[in-house]
């Protein structure tokens, strides 16, 4: 089981919280797994440098493809490569592609895991109950013990749902994206992409098959 790639998802819009989901991650890995980090494995490093611009960035002629990458990519991550995913619900109220990522694991049938140690809730102390019912309110709430959990969800027997037609569609371009992001050279940060590096990625991810 330590082999096991798990999905670390929650908010990464501003230091503490990229902190926060560094964290998770490193407790994961110092128990043996693997763990995809949106913010340093994904395209968002890219995205993240053009959301306060305006829309008259010279991103903006390929927003909509890259938002469209950026989630292929992740979904991809969730379903197909990562064994389980774990939420992280800490901030004022839940981060939203958390929300979206929580609902996609828990309806193709993969284990997962809600860690929160925020006092802050929306509701009288409580978080939403369509998010915490997910995994029937049990929550997590110290950071070590995140692996343990983990691997409790991990040892239930569960097969995957079918997945819809848009479902495969998303999982499939994000796959190119991922073959393609594979063999980007490693000394270049994503931070550093220039356009034309993003936009040569997006017209793989998003030629034929």
């Amino acid at each position: 089981m330590g082999k096991e790639r798990i999905y670390c998802s929650g908010p990464l819009f501003c230091a503490e919280e990229v902190g926060g989901m560094s964290a998770i991650a490193r407790v994961l890995e110092g128990a043996g797994f693997r763990t995809f980090l949106p913010h340093r494995d994904g395209l968002e490093a890219y995205v993240m440098r053009f959301s306060n611009a305006s829309l008259a960035s010279t991103v903006s002629a390929v927003r909509t493809r890259i938002d469209y990458a950026l989630f292929s990519l992740d979904v991809y991550e969730l379903v197909e490569r990562c064994s389980a995913v774990v939420c992280n619900l800490n901030g004022r109220v839940p981060d939203e592609g958390m929300i979206v990522e929580a609902a996609i694991a828990y309806a193709v049938g993969k284990p997962l895991v809600l860690f929160k140690d925020d006092a802050r809730a929306p509701f009288g102390g409580y978080d939403n109950s369509m998010l915490t019912s997910l995994v029937q309110g049990r929550i997590v709430g110290k950071l070590t013990e995140i692996p343990a959990a983990l691997e409790r969800e991990m040892s239930r027997k569960t097969e995957r749902a079918p997945l819809s037609r848009d479902v495969e569609k998303a999982v499939s371009s994000g796959r190119r994206i991922s073959s393609a992001l594979e063999r980007m050279p490693e000394h270049l940060g994503k931070k550093r992409w220039s356009d034309e590096v993003i936009s040569r990625v997006m017209d793989e991810a998003f030629g034929e098959e």
